[in-house]
């Protein structure tokens, strides 16, 4: 069971139905345009067509899987005191003296650039668990991150 947000459920279905009403339809007519050019063992069309659909069709099946098995998280019934999925963390790196801020979210939405971190990651399972205040060492591969939590809110 993977727990999503609203959104990166909402995205997600929206990614799925645009891979099955358009790019599926599209793969498929370019598959059968390919076949129609003669020999099939020497069409590098058809069998570049072939692959391109056996990789939507992967791909659309992952998406469907990801759906399957998920669950959208009800933000309401979580609490701000301790570090967990789709908490918002103020962090200070104790040893360069930076603040930071990450949103712990699922690895489907996970985003630096926007701060937005994965809770597999070694940052974001250092956290789960957490308190205000307290401090933990993460071991990244640049080495150990001596991190303070300086506050923890809902996203």
């Amino acid at each position: 069971m993977e727990y999503l947000s609203k959104e990166c459920y909402d995205a997600l279905v929206e990614e799925l139905n645009q891979l099955v009403t358009v790019e599926l339809p599209k793969a498929q007519t370019e598959l059968a345009e390919a076949r129609e050019k003669g020999d099939l063992s020497e069409n590098f069309e058809y069998h570049a067509a072939k692959r391109a659909l056996g990789r939507l069709l992967g791909k659309i099946r992952f998406k469907q899987r990801v759906l399957r098995f998920s669950q959208v998280l009800d933000t309401q019934l979580l609490n701000d005191e301790v570090v967990g999925l789709l908490r918002k963390v103020d962090i200070t790196n104790l040893t360069r003296n930076v603040s930071m801020t990450y949103t712990i979210v699922n690895p489907h939405e996970a985003d630096l650039k926007a701060g937005k971190i994965s809770i597999k990651s070694p940052i974001a399972e250092a956290l789960l668990g957490k308190k205000v205040g307290d401090i933990v060492d993460v071991k990244v591969p640049a080495g150990i991150l001596k991190l303070r939590i300086d506050g923890i809110s809902l996203s």
